[in-house]
């Protein structure tokens, strides 16, 4: 039986109502490559990142049967895991298989990227759908000391895994562990898809994991002479001799495509279609059947809405063993080989990353989608199989890098499980992109797309709790393109993580990129808030981070409790043109800030929209009141709301009335007053702030010099004539203010009989 899953019926199949995106993306896969974008430079490269195994993994290598068979893809760091960030005790964590704590950091990465924060209520309505066999782990647990029965119960099974994702990051929605061998990851994308059209969930998790604990794995399919001795998978090319064993965890983020488009994520593909089914009355229970892989895929493009010739390129299965890559072949030759104008480019990521396993199928939609996003058919290298009949079909091997042969551009991708169970995925980029000129990509600059930091994996054992790779960067394909206030160089980078030192790590990630706005958009934006926080306003504050020292440019501290408290400023604050962003942006603003205006002067609310000076103190503290009361209303009407209010100067008055110790017209009244009093002092005073403490400043006092304020211990403020300010900071140091007004006590005294019968009408 074949099971479709397709878009929306009709020619808007890929933009239609049920139409599925691909919003993100995140892996762990051999040869160092921890992010999209040095999967990319790897398949551009053509480079194998086969080798033999990490020396942490504890392998007898002159065990019988294991000499000169262990060449695979094996990933870094493997052994390692941030426990202590996903809330995982020391002894259930030693009890997880590698597969699982992987899954988790890079489901983490996935989500960031995608621009939702983990654990946030916005990420609840994830499911969670994972490609992942039964390992071989829990045979060294038993083998371990200490008592791991009770643990193996979630840590070693397959089924937990999904289970374990869904838990730790407070996910909702439906999930699934799938086990069909090589297939998994693949079919567990095809019920991702129908989830999200039949709105069992908003968003899905779409992974695969495969780590191997043992050689086992190596001495099965050795025996069988199913692995290749060169150590070298060489998809539907001659020479092939068999597959090579690899590692990987990927993980897509999906999301019904008008949500997508709605929140402004950016889309990376789009899921035209897609099929399972299963293999039958094969010659044996593990031999593929041509039969099958033709229904799998005419069912695929029956459920995008296709025609074969509408499809390019197909990310093959391209085991690279003399039996299963004939039968792949002549399939694909009898479907998309038939009735075309131009071949259809056939490749295969394994000619690079070997075979990732359960993770085959997700690997596949990472190596096509970044493809397509190039305009690059990855080559496989060596020349096209002689054992495959090529002139049955339109079908042609890409043994280099070739130009993407059309503007829309499709692909397929297959995956065929040694369970027999077949899938086929159609893809389409979400837009046309433009031709590159050149078939081999360069390393690309880390512009909008890699708006974020990459994974950071630390040693064997590392200190618990590191926060995982920011999206998009980690970076990606889809990090955040959202831009900070102000000059990219002084964008403040916000950083949490779990403990201080993975703060540290996390900092030395962000250095490459700390001179990027769209960095610190996303850092604020999309990332979970964790207890250790740093607020980085400069590059030289995030080197100091990074090194554990002090900056200027550097806040670093541990999060309390949730209070929530609002500081509203004085006069100084105000710049022409203040909140008119905001009155654009916001209906809740807007009618707040209109609503004050009315109550104290007709003619504010247009000063302040057009960008008219705000210097004269009647306009600055009339102006700063609009707007503090303005932010505070959209504040509340987004559910931010203060357990503690403060403000100085003018900034009181709205404190208060935030507070509810005054309504709005008994504030506006007191406001008004002030500033018309206010207004009425004779200009050209100005302020300083002293480095000296207040018993020390009063010997400088007198007639046209007062004290003004008192900051803390060895630092005040004096006000008075321009004279008597800038004699006083020659004498002793500090910083002169030029301000509208003299505020010093003699010219201040006599307004006070006046303000405060105004006061004592105020309810």
């Amino acid at each position: 039986m074949v099971v479709r899953s397709g878009g929306a019926q009709g020619d808007d199949r890929a933009t239609g109502t049920d139409a599925v995106a691909i919003v993100a993306m995140a892996c762990r896969l051999p040869g160092g490559i921890t992010t999209p974008d040095l999967l990319w430079d790897a398949l551009a490269a053509g480079r194998p990142v086969v080798g033999p195994p990490p020396d942490d993994r504890g392998w007898d290598l002159a065990e019988p049967g294991a000499a000169g068979a262990l060449v695979g893809g094996f990933l870094d760091g493997a052994t390692g895991f941030d426990a202590d960030l996903f809330g995982v005790a020391p002894r259930e964590a030693v009890a997880m298989d590698p597969q699982q704590r992987l899954l988790l950091e890079v489901a983490w990465e996935a989500l960031e990227r995608a621009r939702v924060a983990p654990r946030s209520a916005a990420a609840a309505d994830t499911g969670v759908f994972v490609g992942v066999t039964a390992g071989d782990y829990w045979s060294l647990l038993e083998r371990a000391p200490g008592d791991h029965d009770a643990d193996l119960l979630t840590g070693a099974g397959a089924g937990g895994a999904s289970g374990r994702v869904a838990h730790a990051l407070g996910l909702s929605g439906p999930a699934l562990s799938v086990d069909t061998a090589a297939s998994s990851s693949l079919v567990a994308l095809h019920l991702a898809c129908q989830a999200l059209r039949s709105g069992e969930c908003g968003r899905a998790l779409v992974g695969g994991a495969a780590v191997m604990a043992t050689p086992s794995w190596f001495r099965g399919f050795g025996q069988q002479g199913a692995l290749s001795p060169t150590g070298r998978v060489r998809p539907f090319a001659a020479g092939a001799d068999g597959t090579v064993w690899s590692e990987g965890v990927g993980v897509l983020v999906l999301e019904r495509l008008a949500d997508a488009r709605a929140a402004g994520r950016p889309v990376l593909a789009v899921v035209r279609g897609s099929a399972v089914n299963q293999d039958g009355p094969s010659v044996t229970p593990t031999a593929p059947r041509g039969e099958a892989q033709e229904a799998v895929i005419r069912a695929a493009l029956a459920a995008a809405g296709l025609e074969p010739a509408d499809v390019d390129v197909v990310e093959g299965h391209g085991t690279g063993t003399p039996v299963g890559d004939p039968v792949e072949a002549a399939a694909l030759l009898a479907t998309y080989g038939r009735d075309r104008p131009a071949p259809l480019r056939l490749t295969s990521c394994k000619a690079v990353l070997g075979h990732p396993q359960a993770a085959a199928g997700v690997a596949g939609v990472l190596a096509t989608v970044l493809a397509m996003q190039r305009g690059v058919v990855p080559g496989v290298g060596g020349e096209p199989s002689p054992a495959i009949d090529w002139s049955a079909g339109a079908v042609e091997l890409a043994t280099e890098p070739r130009p993407w042969p059309g503007p829309v551009r499709r692909a397929g991708v297959s995956a065929f499980g040694i369970s027999g169970t077949n899938a086929h995925v159609v893809l389409e980029s979400s837009e046309p992109a433009p031709a590159r000129s050149e078939p081999g990509p360069a390393r690309s600059e880390p512009g909008p797309a890699r708006s974020e930091p990459g994974p950071a994996r630390s040693e064997p054992a590392p200190e618990t709790g590191s926060r995982l790779p920011v999206s998009g960067a980690g970076s990606s394909s889809a990090a955040g393109s959202s831009s900070a206030a102000g000059s990219p160089g002084r964008a403040p980078l916000v950083v949490a993580a779990a403990t201080r030192s993975a703060l540290r790590a996390q900092a030395r990630q962000l250095l490459p990129l700390a001179d990027r706005a769209g960095v610190a958009g996303a850092l604020a934006t999309t990332r979970a808030a964790l207890p250790h926080r740093a607020v980085a306003l400069s590059p030289d504050g995030l080197a100091a981070l990074a090194a554990g020292e002090r900056a200027d440019d550097l806040v670093v501290g541990t999060a309390g409790d949730d209070r929530v408290a609002f500081v509203f400023s004085g006069q100084g604050a105000q710049y022409a043109g203040m909140g008119a962003g905001l009155h654009a942006a916001f209906p809740v603003y807007a009618a707040a800030f209109d609503d004050v205006c009315g109550r104290l002067d007709p003619g504010l609310r247009d000063r302040v929209l057009r960008g008219e000076p705000l210097d004269d103190t009647r306009w600055a503290q009339t102006a700063l009141f609009a707007v503090e009361v303005a932010l505070a209303r959209l504040l509340d009407h987004l559910g931010v709301r203060p357990a503690v209010v403060t403000g100085h100067s003018v900034g009181e008055l709205v404190a208060a009335h935030v507070a509810g110790v005054l309504d709005l017209d008994d504030a506006c009244r007191l406001l008004a007053a002030r500033a018309r009093l206010m207004g009425e002092l004779p200009p050209g005073g100005a302020m300083a702030t002293l480095p000296v403490d207040e018993a020390e400043v009063h010997d400088l006092l007198g007639d046209d010099l007062a004290l003004a304020a008192v900051n803390a211990p060895g630092s005040v403020v004096v006000a008075g004539t321009v004279e008597a300010v800038e004699r006083v900071v020659a004498r002793v140091g500090g910083r002169r203010l030029r301000v509208s007004h003299a505020f010093h006590s003699p010219l201040v005294e006599p307004m006070l009989p006046a303000f405060a019968e105004v006061a004592a009408t105020v309810t």
